[in-house]
């Protein structure tokens, strides 16, 4: 089995590449946008779906399309990426002395068959003062990142209490249920057959 991420989040490849699973990256230009409103907790498996979709070139046998979206969600809105600073600074502070939930969405697509999940973290924040916030956006510049931080960043290190549930699916992949996922496939030899 070969996989072939889509992503060009540089964790995402950090983490796979950490798991010792074979993989190559590919491109895939679609819009991420959901026409239909949804909970904010289906946003992030139906944009791993629509990525999924949009991925064109055949899959050959034994190679697994990976895609996946993680979205931050704070008192049901969902946060992405922030603009600019002013919306980085807003976001940081919405989520001080809160708990949020990141929600990642994944879908692996065979030539046959896809298949999709979603993993949620629970994430406690202390209360970030102004001059935290500012030295983190100045010296991260977090502006790649749903919700305007990296856990594995600084402001993970200093701010974030404690979480529930799975710690790499804050970085943008749950990579224990990647990985069972990958192994149901592996167990059966069945590349996703009906």
């Amino acid at each position: 089995m070969h996989l072939l991420l889509a992503s060009k989040s540089p964790r995402r490849r950090e983490l796979l590449a950490q798991m010792g699973l074979p993989f190559s990256t590919v491109d895939i230009d679609v819009e991420e946008h959901i026409a239909t409103p949804l909970p904010a907790s289906q946003v992030a498996e139906s944009l791993a779906l629509l990525k999924a979709g949009g991925y064109k070139p055949q899959l050959a046998e034994g190679e697994v399309l990976v895609t996946a979206d993680t979205v931050v969600v704070h008192q049901e809105q969902v946060l992405g990426k922030p603009h600019n600073r002013e919306e980085a600074v807003a976001m940081l502070q919405s989520l001080s002395g809160c708990v949020h939930q990141v929600y990642t969405g994944v879908c692996l697509r065979s030539c046959s068959r896809k298949v999709s999940f979603t993993e949620c973290t629970q994430v406690h924040f202390r209360h970030l003062s102004a001059r935290e916030i500012d030295y983190y956006i100045d010296h991260y510049q977090p502006y790649d990142k749903a919700g305007s931080y990296g856990i594995q960043e600084w402001i993970g290190m200093v701010g974030i209490e404690r979480i529930e549930g799975c710690f790499y699916n804050v970085m943008g992949l749950p990579v224990s249920r990647l990985y069972c996922e990958l192994q149901g496939i592996v167990d059966t030899h069945d590349v996703f057959v009906d």
